[in-house]
């Protein structure tokens, strides 16, 4: 069996989950998250423990046997903790406001740039170069912080641009213009 698809995940007080119809509903005192379990995977929910078993050996089914116990296990996370991105904006005369729910940047374009709130995403302004992104469900958060980041990527010589505040960039020496 999968290592990850076999291990069990434990409910915190205040959160429910029900599996029916092929699709898994975790409630929390987040918010509601839900997925659908596609394949020959069961989901039991039993006094407090959601257990994942599959009906065969295949190489599809192993593969989704891990695959939705880690995505039933970030909903669980998210409807408790949540999730959260920090992004950080390196650059000269960069700065980020937040009107209304539009994130305004400046980030040495020719013009601001804007980018709105998605349901389930929030975007707290930390500091005028830094923004930290929170939301309940794991992929969405990455992939909304992954979207902002894209507008302007760190380049190696100065390391201006978007970055996560946990990424390293790896600098590049500049020429030297010596023969």
């Amino acid at each position: 069996m999968s290592r990850i698809g076999r291990a069990p995940i434990t409910l915190p007080s205040g959160v429910t989950a029900e599996f029916k119809n092929g699709i898994v509903t975790v409630t929390g005192p987040k918010g509601t998250l839900t997925q659908e379990i596609i394949g020959d995977i069961n989901v039991e929910v039993k006094e407090g423990v959601i257990s994942l078993t599959r009906a065969n050996d295949e190489k599809g089914s192993r593969e989704k046997h891990g695959l939705y116990r880690s995505l039933i296990n970030n909903m669980v996370k998210g409807v408790t903790e949540g999730f959260s991105k920090n992004l950080v904006f390196n650059g000269v005369g960069y700065k980020i406001q937040k009107t209304g729910n539009r994130l305004v940047m400046n980030i040495g374009l020719s013009h601001s740039v804007s980018v709105e709130e998605e349901d389930g995403v929030t975007i707290d302004v930390v500091s005028p170069t830094e923004i930290s992104i929170k939301g309940i469900d794991k992929c969405q958060v990455g992939q909304f912080a992954a979207k902002v980041r894209a507008i302007k990527p760190v380049e190696p010589y100065h390391g201006y641009g978007i970055k996560y505040s946990d990424e390293v960039v790896i600098r590049k020496v500049s020429k030297s213009g010596k023969k």
